[in-house]
């Protein structure tokens, strides 16, 4: 088992975040934490990329739904890059993300969307 790990790039009003490896039970605190720690309050959104996830469980769904609602709180919104070859991407349809959470299937598109 490899152990999500997180990149993020601050791009000015926009944060992304790669995320790679597993997202679960055991990691999701440290991810969720250092994620709430790498957005500024001037930021206008965070875009959380999913492509290179290989495996993600309900810890890491309930994850996804406290930031949406931890960045509504500050009036700013989530973004989701999952692609439809993604390895997350049928526990993600499965849990009906997509119908409360902004996603799209490239970065490009995750940019375009919020900018």
């Amino acid at each position: 088992m490899r152990l999500a790990d997180l990149q993020v790039i601050d791009e000015g009003r926009v944060v992304i975040a790669r995320l790679t490896g597993e997202l679960d039970l055991s990691n999701t605190a440290n991810i969720g934490g250092a994620l709430a720690e790498r957005v500024p309050n001037g930021a206008l959104a965070l875009i959380l990329d999913l492509t290179d996830l290989e495996y993600l469980d309900s810890a890491g769904i309930h994850l996804i739904y406290e930031l949406r609602e931890r960045l509504r709180a500050r009036g700013q919104a989530l973004q989701l890059v999952i692609p439809a070859d993604s390895p997350a991407n049928d526990a993600l349809r499965l849990a009906g993300v997509a119908g409360h959470v902004a996603t799209t299937e490239t970065l490009e598109a995750a940019v375009a969307a919020v900018a």
